[in-house]
């Protein structure tokens, strides 16, 4: 009686012990299925917030610029309706919509994984800047003709970092942290089942081996 009730007891012990063990690794799984629902991984919305940034502080940069060289409409007929490519700044700003719209829909949109989209984006960008600094006349024109080509090309260079050494190890890295985790989990999982709770019919005796042990071997030996 006191072996079946101890039997019992280190069961419903290790039964215990393997719950609570397993617990942490459930709650991972379950975090990684949840990520994995998700239209879009965490890493992937911040290369395509700081895409946007790239768009955006472009913009502010060109509408200062005609701002100060003698005010919005006329510096806006100036350099779209008479454009020039050796005094307009109408071509950076259309090369930041450029990168915006080809990362944004291979990134966002279509979910790559893959370097080529933003390779393409940063070699155009690169190529024309530099085409553009050698052959315009923009360093006569102030700060302005520093600050658009230099920004450009440095926020170009920021998303290829992005993506190809935070964006793509990170959702990779991800992913199969993800495929070995039900492997793990379901090894853990294994010795619980076999230690379940054990039944009474599993600790009875034989009833010839309870004679043979409450027989007296003083009696055994005056048989023989």
């Amino acid at each position: 009686m006191d072996s079946r009730c101890s039997s019992s007891a280190d069961s419903r012990a290790t039964g215990v012990y393997g719950a609570r063990s397993s617990t942490p690794l459930q709650a991972r799984v379950d975090s990684y299925e949840e990520e994995k629902k998700k239209c879009i991984s965490d890493v992937r919305r911040t290369f395509c917030l700081f895409v946007t940034f790239d768009l955006l502080f472009v913009t502010l940069l060109w509408i200062i610029e005609l701002n100060v060289n003698g005010g919005l409409p006329q510096q806006l007929n100036q350099e779209v309706v008479h454009y020039n490519y050796h005094r307009s700044f109408l071509d950076i700003f259309l090369l930041a919509v450029f990168r915006f719209a080809v990362l944004i829909l291979a990134y966002a949109v279509c979910r790559l994984r893959h370097w080529w989209a933003v390779a393409i984006t940063t070699s155009v960008s690169c190529a024309f800047l530099i085409v553009k600094v050698i052959l315009s006349k923009l360093l006569s024109q102030g700060a302005f003709g520093y600050l658009l080509p230099i920004v450009s090309f440095v926020l170009a260079w920021i998303e290829t970092w992005l993506l190809d050494f935070k964006v793509l190890p990170q959702e990779l890295d991800d992913e199969n942290r993800y495929r070995f985790l039900p492997d793990a989990s379901a090894t853990e999982r294994a010795p619980l089942i076999s230690q379940g709770p054990m039944s009474d019919g599993q600790f009875y005796s034989p009833p010839e081996s309870v004679a043979d042990t409450d027989e007296d071997p003083d009696d055994k030996q005056g048989l023989l």
